[in-house]
């Protein structure tokens, strides 16, 4: 396979799947729910347990907004299309490190859990052939680490809105990359 022919299929991925918006939106509802999660009256424990909960709802945010955006999840023709589910299951091998600190810093369980989710969005920016996915990436873990230390813990789920924030400037950035590349 040539590098053309494997940015075609990158681009046919990035179109059929709208640069991944549906998930970014998505995200960027549960990040909401998450930063009030952490404005409730409940442990640190706890709270970081409900955001286990709500982080649950994504594939059927997802799922759901992929129907009003229009947006593909499988494209059958593509041999790229696998390899999105893939970027997206990798993230699960920083769990151990996000159970970690949820038993044993669970103060910092929402600051962890946003560097883990950015960074699992850097591969991104190769399979979309998207640089914002790289760039919102470095953004939102070095943003979540410096609120992290100029924070008091009581004020964490400021990072939480951070989150969700850059989440949403990611989806519209990515939704207007999208119609340059496809006319509309």
């Amino acid at each position: 396979m040539t590098k053309t022919q494997l940015d075609a299929l990158r681009a046919d991925v990035g179109a059929k799947a709208k640069n991944g918006i549906d998930f970014i939106l998505a995200a960027t509802i549960i990040w909401c729910m998450i930063a009030v999660i952490w404005t409730l009256p409940f442990s640190a424990y706890d709270r970081s347990v409900f955001t286990f909960i709500a982080g649950s709802f994504l594939l059927p945010f997802a799922f759901g907004l992929s129907k009003l955006l229009k947006t593909s999840w499988k494209i059958p023709d593509n041999p790229l299309q696998p390899l999105g589910l893939w970027l997206n299951f990798a993230q699960l091998f920083y769990f151990p490190f996000l159970i970690f600190v949820l038993l044993k810093h669970p103060d910092y369980f929402l600051m962890t859990y946003a560097i883990i989710t950015s960074a699992h969005f850097f591969p991104y920016a190769w399979y979309y052939n998207n640089k914002t996915y790289a760039i919102m990436a470095g953004i939102i873990s070095v943003g979540s680490l410096l609120l992290a230390l100029r924070l008091a813990t009581s004020d964490f789920y400021l990072a939480g809105f951070f989150m969700a924030f850059c989440l949403l400037i990611l989806a519209i950035w990515n939704f207007v990359i999208y119609r340059r590349q496809n006319n509309g």
